[in-house]
């Protein structure tokens, strides 16, 4: 059975900052030795999305918040329950289609949306769904 994590090799003394995880290694098997299993295949679930989109979509996604937050002049919490679903838009055949909806759901905002739904077009044009995994 490994032995617990002294305070010379716990995260500090790796230079990690967080809690960190350990694992004791199974009864019979050498010390640092590696095993081939579920470990391994875990990496795999998010490889087969594209991280360049998963890294546009979040910052449409924080860039949307910001905007929601200044066109309903309130913080996060108090923005009304509403879900710009960017996959719904993308899967809309036209911009026009798709200003539509953007407009529909924001109804309920007083200050003008024109500028809002413009640039949000802007940003999603050229970019792909995520629901599904992409095939390698």
């Amino acid at each position: 059975m490994a032995a617990p994590c002294s305070p010379e090799s716990g995260p500090a003394a790796a230079g990690g900052t967080g809690p960190r995880v350990y694992f004791q290694s199974p009864p019979g098997a050498e010390p640092g030795q590696e095993e081939e299993g579920p470990v391994r295949r875990q990496g795999k679930v998010t490889v087969k999305y594209d991280r360049k989109e998963l890294r546009k979509r979040l910052n449409l996604e924080e860039w949307i918040l910001e905007q929601l937050t200044a066109l309903y002049d309130c913080q996060e919490e108090e923005i009304p329950e509403l879900e710009i679903d960017v996959d719904e838009l993308l899967d809309m055949a036209s911009d026009d289609a798709r200003g539509a909806r953007v407009k529909e759901l924001l109804v309920d905002c007083y200050k003008p949306t024109e500028a809002f739904v413009g640039d949000l077009l802007d940003k999603i044009r050229g970019m792909q769904k995520l629901s599904t995994p992409q095939k390698k």
